[in-house]
């Protein structure tokens, strides 16, 4: 006998407009990875008090890499589905598609945008130590600034950009009188 778990139905959402929508999850989005983000890494470089592009134990690298993988990842494919579920439940002017595979779409807009922006962050970590002596020291309190921002950037970028791509499948309702 095999049981079946049903996922609880997800939470009603208010009628809002897209715009308002998506706002408010850039905001729930970007304050906690600015804010942990920043932490992670001012913790992690304090412990040696400066901080190189890649070599040692303590290096922006390691943290910057993940963040700039993973991060663009989970919000693709949160923010897809989040936006799915209030077209569904009529939360927001818009409806999807039903021909729209949703699943094969967050799949590689997520696996893409996670490419893509690792790329672009190795490429500027490879620039900056190719172009920096070897001698130069990073301070660690403005790497960590730097890796705040950089998380708190990628946050409203990809809230924004996978919703940019979803609207090729979505269409506003038409009322009937």
């Amino acid at each position: 006998m095999k049981f079946k778990f049903k996922p609880p139905p997800p939470k009603k959402l208010r009628k809002t407009t897209l715009k308002r929508f998506l706002i408010r999850r850039t905001i729930f989005y970007v304050l906690p990875n600015v804010f942990f983000n920043f932490i992670i890494a001012y913790a992690s470089f304090q412990e040696l008090g400066y901080t190189h592009f890649f070599s040692g134990t303590q290096n922006l690298a390691r943290l910057t890499l993940p963040m700039a993988v993973f991060l663009p990842v989970v919000l693709t494919i949160d923010i897809i589905n989040r936006v799915i579920i209030a077209a569904e439940q009529e939360a927001i002017e818009f409806t999807v598609d039903e021909q729209l595979n949703k699943k094969k779409l967050m799949t590689k807009l997520s696996i893409l945008h996670g490419v893509v922006t690792g790329s672009l962050v190795l490429f500027v970590l490879l620039l900056a130590q190719y172009n920096l002596s070897e001698q130069y020291k990073l301070d660690a309190t403005a790497m960590a600034v730097v890796v705040g921002v950089l998380a708190g950037v990628l946050s409203v970028v990809f809230v924004y950009l996978p919703v940019w791509r979803l609207r090729r499948w979505m269409f506003r309702k038409v009322m009937l009188v």
